[in-house]
């Protein structure tokens, strides 16, 4: 059964167990969703716009193209989920973690990211404009398109990474770790002869 334009603003599920249901353009906005538990579950153009996911657990669960504005995502994991072309704004993220899961196409512009474990994740043509990803693992992660304009990478760890030409141009890889396939790719980039 797939629920769809439900209304669950402000509803208190905390706690819950959810597998394998469906949801389509509901809205979640302010819903205490603390330590919900979801698997196989589906969200496609949810609202989740200053709802609590603190300590809540997602297994192979896809949350398509929905919207997490203030949302407070700390202490909660994410693993084999797919956030395709999901959006997130001024979210807290502090202990989150994420393994397996893909983020291609999410929009995490100006987002504090520091200090996270984003390796080996799935960010094609994310939009990573201005974010922070001050001391963040990304190692071994799929970048590639990724919009980079302005982020800022001092501590970052980028080897094993895929990075294209334009975000080892437009990012601040200032102090960043890099191997050096993309030392060469970050020079043949800039205008340099590599020989």
């Amino acid at each position: 059964m797939i629920e769809t334009g439900e209304d669950y603003h402000e509803a208190v599920l905390s706690g819950q167990w959810w597998e394998k249901r469906q949801f389509v353009g509901c809205d979640f906005a302010e819903a205490d969703l603390r330590d919900l538990r979801t698997r196989g579950c589906t969200f496609d153009d949810c609202d989740f716009t200053r709802a609590d996911l603190a300590g809540s657990r997602h297994d192979a669960s896809a949350f398509r193209s929905c919207k997490f504005d203030r949302t407070v995502l700390a202490e909660s994991r994410w693993s084999s989920c797919s956030l395709l072309g999901s959006s997130f704004m001024d979210c807290r993220f502090q202990g989150i973690a994420l393994t397996e899961c893909d983020l291609s196409l999410a929009s995490l512009a100006r987002g504090r990211l520091r200090k996270l474990d984003l390796s080996g994740l799935r960010l094609r043509e994310a939009n990573l404009t201005e974010a922070d990803l001050t001391d963040t693992d990304l190692r071994g992660s799929d970048l590639s398109g990724a919009r980079l304009l302005a982020a800022k990478l001092p501590g970052a760890d980028l080897r094993g990474a895929v990075l294209d030409a334009n975000a080892l141009v437009q990012a601040d890889l200032r102090g960043a770790y890099i191997d050096p396939d993309t030392a060469i790719a970050f020079a043949a980039a800039h205008g340099l002869v590599v020989k």
